[in-house]
């Protein structure tokens, strides 16, 4: 592989304290060629809106869904010992935390390009982990830059004012030269894994909403508790709340590298998820596009997926339940599942370790789509009482315009790394790249 001539800002993100990332993390909403019209801090950039260079967009996606190697898997559970746990959804670990592994989301993103799919739920290890010094950057930027995938020419078109988006974040969210990282979580599957994690450990699901027993369960008294089930409601939240995780870490993830790059921004939850999915009921404003249905019983619409880009576990992307817990197994015990025998790992003998887990049978499938097939039954979607698909934070960077804090501010408004990000990304007149 060539190698890349970086500028010398790179070299600085190397060397950089992770305790001045997070004593020095703060939301620098206040971009170049950003106008804040009124109020105490009215002020208008005489700049304009500077895209982020390709080596910078790369570095902030990196961090923030990043693959990172391979995932060490849950070790241990009494109750099954000496079998390996195996909850995991993904072989692959990221830059942040997923519950058990379950790994159900992926970050769309947004700039002046174009929206794209940063697809790291499902990737191998990407780069090899060793203990004899820093990573090679140029390798794992290298080896990310092949997992995105665009989707459209222009910008995610969010009016920039409400119910689109929040009041406060109509001046400076998805401006001109910012990126705009979406994470969406797919809370049909997670939901299907938390199933099967409960199952797992002898726990079955009744229906508290409307105070009924799940049909069929009690064939299976040798593989849940039919005395003490759990109530569908904590499972449900069990699951959004879980995902909503790793929606945020990831924002935080990558907040930490834009203090490292000098970068302002800000990770939030001020936009419409709606409108974000494609479900704001304006056709002209259609959003990343996503599948969503309407139901006199829902008080909301409910996203479902992308087909072909982000297909939730549920129908109508399965034509059942049955068919959505099948496609879930296939992903864990298949090839390139986190417990097939031939998938690569961490471990010296990996196709023992990963190959010791238990494979979920027939049976315990069957007991899972049960209770999985009621819920879509008995409210029209799946999960019955959250969303199919989710989205909470974002995560915007940008070039910090540092006169509006000069202006405004006393001494300590940004880090070194923001005062200097001119200077030492860009001294040599690196335009930003157009994507391929």
């Amino acid at each position: 592989m060539e190698t890349r001539a970086h500028p010398q800002g790179l070299q600085d993100v190397l060397e950089f304290p992770l305790v001045e990332a997070l004593f020095g993390r703060r939301a620098r909403r206040f971009s170049l060629g950003t106008s804040l019209p009124d109020g105490p801090l009215a002020f208008t950039s005489r700049h304009d809106p500077l895209p982020l260079s390709e080596l910078e967009q790369m570095l902030v996606l990196t961090a923030a869904a990043g693959n990172t190697g391979w995932h060490y898997m849950i070790m241990r559970h009494a109750g099954y010992a000496p079998h390996l746990s195996n909850y995991s959804g993904a072989a692959g670990g990221r830059t942040f935390p997923s519950a058990a592994g379950f790994h159900t989301s992926d970050v769309f993103f947004t700039d002046d390009e174009g929206v794209y799919l940063f697809e790291t739920r499902d990737a191998p290890a990407l780069v090899e982990q060793t203990t004899d010094g820093p990573s090679d950057i140029d390798a794992i930027l290298e080896a990310h830059r092949g997992r995105i995938r665009k989707l459209s020419d222009e910008r995610l078109y969010i009016p920039a004012e409400e119910p689109y988006m929040e009041g406060h974040n109509t001046w400076c969210a998805n401006r001109p030269g910012s990126t705009l990282l979406i994470p969406v979580g797919d809370i049909a599957q997670h939901m299907i894994a938390v199933l099967c994690f409960m199952v797992q450990n002898g726990y079955g699901m009744y229906d508290d909403v409307n105070g009924e027993q799940i049909p069929g369960l009690e064939r299976f008294p040798h593989l849940i508790d039919l005395e003490e089930p759990l109530p569908l409601t904590f499972m449900e939240t069990y699951s959004i709340t879980e995902c909503t995780a790793e929606l945020s870490t990831s924002c935080y993830a990558g907040m930490l590298m834009l203090q490292a790059m000098g970068l302002g921004g800000w990770m939030f939850d001020g936009i419409d998820r709606f409108t974000v999915l494609g479900a704001s009921g304006d056709p002209e404003v259609p959003g990343l596009g996503f599948r969503y249905d309407t139901d006199e019983r829902w008080p909301l619409p409910n996203p479902t997926g992308l087909p072909g880009v982000f297909a939730g576990y549920c129908p109508p992307h399965y034509p059942d339940m049955r068919s959505a817990v099948e496609a879930f197994a296939e992903r864990k015990f298949g090839p390139g599942g986190p417990f097939h025998p031939d998938t690569p790992g961490p471990w010296k003998e990996s196709t023992r370790v990963r190959s010791s887990a238990q494979v979920h049978t027939e049976e315990f499938k069957e007991c899972v789509a049960i209770m999985a097939q009621y819920i879509y039954d008995r409210f029209g979607k799946f999960p019955g009482t959250v969303p199919s698909i989710f989205v909470l934070t974002y995560l915007q960077a940008h070039h910090l315009e540092l006169e509006f804090y000069d202006h405004y501010f006393g001494q300590g408004a940004y880090l070194r790394t923001h005062a200097d990000h001119m200077a030492r990304w860009h001294s040599e007149g690196e335009a930003p790249l157009e994507r391929p």
